[in-house]
């Protein structure tokens, strides 16, 4: 599925108000579910089963799961567990004590509108401490984005912190899948690389009021090198190593940002 160009930044702040009025109510229903599935995820669940709670709570809400048929991925969620970067597509895997899994979730509520996000889950409570380290880097490293996602920045300003704070902690940034803009379509331009790119004509464009899109660093223990299994979809580290991601969706505002899919 192909996307179109979308560009808000003529339009007037009432009219990207309403817009992200929209946008507050799926984020906040994708938001919950991210919650709930916390108390889910525990040792010997399937990810099959975490992709069937995300379809039932999106048909207990009214939503539709944005991934399922989306350029023919099978799933209502993607489900990514230990070196499995992104795109995971949920089965029969069984996670054990000590496994991380990523949770990618996009709802579309009936008016059209997406809410996107990813979190990454520790299962159990024995977790190394290095994978613990590796989750809260990545989840430090979206806020470092998130922090400079004000108008008056550029959009290559979100890359370059996250770069610098996640190779400050020894760890490197996956470069290849980056934020994207959303709204009523999954998505659309700018792209939002993680890391200092020279190569994306979108780094150099101003962040205004009004523009929405999502931040989502995948981080490794290892080298950012990586590889697309055979299934079409799951992409994994080269060398093996594990990795995270987080991943909110928001929007700019005339003196900041506002997350739209909040994480408690």
């Amino acid at each position: 599925m192909g996307y179109r160009t979308v560009d808000r930044m003529d339009k007037q702040p009432p009219t990207y108000l309403r817009e992200f009025d929209w946008m507050k109510h799926v984020g906040a229903l994708t938001a919950k579910c991210l919650d709930e599935l916390a108390r889910i995820v525990v040792p010997e669940i399937t990810t099959l089963k975490i992709d069937k709670f995300v379809r039932d709570f999106a048909d207990d809400h009214g939503l539709r799961c944005a991934p399922e048929g989306y350029r023919g991925f099978p799933a209502a969620c993607c489900t990514s567990v230990n070196h499995v970067i992104c795109h995971g597509i949920p089965s029969e895997k069984i996670l054990h004590e000590g496994d991380i899994v990523k949770i990618d979730v996009t709802f579309i509520n009936k008016e059209g509108w997406h809410g996107d996000s990813c979190r990454t889950y520790p299962v159990g409570e024995k977790i190394n401490p290095k994978i613990k380290q590796l989750i809260d880097v990545t989840r430090n490293a979206m806020y470092e984005g998130i922090k400079v996602a004000v108008p008056g920045n550029v959009i290559g300003d979100i890359g370059k912190h996250i770069q610098h704070y996640v190779e400050g902690e020894k760890f490197s940034v996956v470069r290849d899948f980056v934020g994207h803009g959303i709204g009523q379509d999954f998505h659309c331009p700018p792209a939002i690389p993680h890391y200092n790119a020279h190569e994306i004509p979108d780094i150099h464009r101003l962040i205004m009021p009004g523009q929405m899109f999502t931040i989502e660093p995948m981080v490794n223990i290892g080298r950012p090198d990586y590889k697309t299994l055979s299934d079409g979809w799951a992409v994994v580290t080269k060398d093996k190593s594990w990795s995270a991601q987080f991943e909110v969706t928001l929007g700019i505002t005339e003196t900041g940002n506002i997350i739209f899919t909040p994480m408690g």
